[in-house]
């Protein structure tokens, strides 16, 4: 098996000098999301930087967010996005989305972002029942881990065929690869992961960015 480099501080920070784009508004967001106890949710920027690109690539218009936190992938994503993408995004919780809702609103994409406060199960049903399938070029899935099945599934439906999911979290800062690891956030990710790497619906492709992130091209 050929080797992978390993990521260490010294050479992240040189990643970041010598690739980062970042946003003003990006920057100004992640800092604050760092002063919270619950920073860990936030994506790196690297990934923000990543995810963005994506949508480019596939030249996406439509995308879907399912867990949302302080709102940092969706303004990476919706600043990616021409003037009339749009992001729909599902959270529960009302405290971390109002600082995500200040951030865009400050960067002057809000109107581009669609924010649902529920489970994002009711929210994902009501976009099936609108008749919404096939409808999304791109969707992000980061949220809790038991339900990241149904998510799939659900992100199967209303995107697009030759559209992009893209799955965060699925290593898990290697638990997924330590058998000592039994609980049902782990069991659930490890599920999923044996779950895709056989999903013949999908081309698939894990990648050690961030806490991992699985990219399923769905065919």
């Amino acid at each position: 098996m050929s080797r992978q480099i390993k990521l260490t501080d010294e050479l992240l920070a040189y990643l970041h000098k010598v690739s980062l784009r970042e946003a003003e508004p990006l920057r100004r967001l992640r800092e604050e999301t760092a002063k919270l106890p619950a920073a860990g949710m936030q994506i790196s920027p690297d990934q923000g930087q990543f995810m963005a690109l994506l949508v480019r690539l596939i030249g996406a218009r439509r995308c879907l967010e399912i867990g949302t936190f302080t709102g940092y992938s969706a303004l990476a994503v919706a600043l990616a996005l021409p003037a009339e993408g749009r992001v729909v995004c599902c959270d529960v919780s009302e405290e971390y989305t109002a600082i995500a809702r200040r951030a865009w609103a400050s960067a002057g994409i809000a109107a581009k972002i669609e924010l649902h406060i529920a489970p994002a199960r009711t929210t994902l049903n009501k976009l099936r029942a609108a008749g919404q399938r096939g409808s999304f070029d791109f969707a992000f899935i980061d949220a809790d881990k038991e339900s990241y099945d149904d998510y799939y599934e659900a992100s199967l439906e209303l995107v697009r065929q030759g559209g992009l999911i893209a799955i965060d979290n699925v290593l898990w800062n290697g638990a997924v690869a330590d058998e000592k690891q039994q609980d049902a956030d782990t069991n659930a990710l490890r599920a999923l992961n044996r779950k895709l790497h056989d999903d013949q619906r999908v081309d698939i492709s894990m990648l050690p960015i961030g806490d991992g992130l699985t990219l399923a091209r769905i065919r």
